[in-house]
């Protein structure tokens, strides 16, 4: 904790280092393990930086996906190619317009908070 608030800066900083780190997280191991080892870890640094939790999770959850299908390492891209008995480089190929699209979202879901809480918490307003 104290390493990353003398390191970073700003929440837009710590934002970007987050979507790589999860990004590379996403590549490695699978949503369960992920959730199990990383979540308690960002929590509270996202706490610090001064992030809604909500919006936090679906960064979190986002990542993991773009993570499963990011080459060279995606676990989707291995299971994938396993099951219909194609080459990799062709699933690959495939899945590069999806990725393109998901890494879209990823950057609008992390860098427009709005798009992620409005809802959840115009929700929470009228249940009170």
């Amino acid at each position: 904790m104290e390493w990353a608030k003398n390191s970073i800066h700003s929440k837009w900083l710590f934002l970007i280092a987050l979507n790589i780190f999860l990004l590379v997280v996403g590549c490695l191991m699978d949503i369960y393990s992920a959730i199990i080892v990383v979540a308690p870890l960002i929590i509270p640094l996202g706490r610090e930086f001064g992030i809604d939790p909500l919006h936090l999770a679906i960064i979190f959850l986002a990542n993991m996906e773009l993570g499963f299908l990011t080459p060279p390492v995606g676990m989707n891209l291995f299971l994938s190619a396993y099951r219909f008995d194609v080459p990799m480089s062709e699933v690959i190929r495939s899945i590069l317009p999806i990725l393109l699209v998901l890494l879209g979202g990823v950057l609008l879901i992390s860098y427009v908070p709005f798009l992620t809480t409005a809802l959840p918490h115009l929700f929470q307003a009228v249940g009170r």
